[in-house]
């Protein structure tokens, strides 16, 4: 009997903020296994997934043979454990093209990045069965989708950002560009930098928090850091001190790591929370006077930027085609800038 054990992530355990999203699967072959190829293994057993796909998963370093990453042509012998690491790819959704506008910073023939706009949902879910930069995608890649597509062609995202994080999201076109891509952020070579307005005068210029990160037992929509013991997922995040303030810091954020909510936990859990964070409670002023002038002051702060204050502002990366290092940085949103601007003048008045 084949010991198989395939593990799928759940829709709200997927690190779809900052990294990539990968399914595990794992498989031990039985004590009467005949010699057979890796790849034709797997391909008998992921009906579901395309041989090719599997095979330039193999040459991509995704799949394991007692440990080892292994070639195709590797032979399954009785009692090997074979690994699978695969990018993510989301079905059940019919995708349907919706011309909604893109800012599209670099495209080529095999990935395009996007630079995504605060309030727009990335994947169709939850709710959100139309209108996301999945359906603007389709249409402007002239692809659409059923719902029982058995090749997930619109599963092309490398990552994903939260609904109201703007920045720079990396597109694939193909396969090859995808597995090539997804490995990068699998393993932590993808250069991603993050532009945050926090709550609080940062102690220190810079730093590092290292934290493992797991779903809140007490609030399931919320992540929390747990820095003893093996729950949750470890964590790195990179930080410095880019403009103070006063009651705020304005901070780059570079990730080591992937995480559901990563940048906002971990500031938070060093007791800087994003400002206007509703789920981490940067949405309620936390520093500053009592006068009714600086209560207005925020709340107007708040209407200007009716989200947290978190931009992917630089994205770096090699080509999956021409092997080269590719780094790109947008602007930071009118928002935010907005937001920023005016703390900067705030905190000039004050000083004065």
């Amino acid at each position: 009997m084949t010991d198989e054990e395939v593990v799928i992530p759940d829709e709200d355990e997927i690190d779809d903020e900052e990294g990539g999203s990968f399914e595990h699967y794992r498989y031990v072959s039985d004590k009467g296994q005949g010699l057979i190829r890796v790849d034709k293994y797997i391909t008998m057993r992921m009906e579901k997934t395309s041989r090719h796909r599997i095979q330039l998963a193999i040459a991509a370093g995704y799949v394991l043979a007692n440990g080892k990453v292994v070639k195709a042509s590797y032979i399954v012998k009785p009692f090997d454990v074979i690994t699978i690491v695969l990018p993510y790819e989301r079905k059940g959704f019919e995708i349907m093209p919706e011309d909604i506008p893109l800012d599209i910073p670099y495209e080529d023939e095999d990935l395009l990045l996007v630079n995504k706009p605060p309030g727009l949902v990335v994947h169709p879910g939850h709710g959100h069965f139309s209108g996301t930069l999945i359906n603007a995608l389709a249409f402007h890649l002239g692809k659409s989708q059923k719902a029982d597509a058995e090749d997930d062609r619109m599963g092309i995202l490398v990552h994903r950002i939260d609904k109201n994080t703007s920045g720079l999201l990396l597109v694939a076109k193909n396969d090859e560009a995808q597995l090539f891509l997804a490995k990068q952020f699998f393993d932590h070579s993808i250069k991603r930098k993050y532009v945050a307005l926090v709550w609080g005068n940062v102690k220190e210029e810079s730093g590092t928090i290292v934290g493992n990160i797991a779903r809140d037992p007490n609030e399931r929509m919320k992540f929390k850091v747990f820095p003893e013991g093996n729950i949750g997922k470890h964590a790195v995040t990179h930080y410095r001190v880019l403009e103070r303030f006063g009651y705020t810091t304005l901070v780059e954020c570079e990730l080591e790591t992937g995480r559901t909510h990563q940048i906002r936990v971990h500031m938070d859990y060093i007791g800087h929370p994003l400002f206007n964070d509703d789920r981490y409670g940067g949405d309620k002023i936390l520093k500053g006077t009592i006068f009714a002038k600086f209560k207005q002051f925020v709340e107007n702060c708040f209407e200007i930027m009716p989200r947290h204050a978190l931009h992917a502002r630089t994205l770096g990366f090699v080509h999956p085609r021409t092997k080269k290092d590719l780094h790109f940085e947008n602007e930071i949103p009118l928002d935010l800038a907005t937001v920023i601007e005016r703390w900067r003048n705030y905190s000039k008045n004050s000083s004065n």
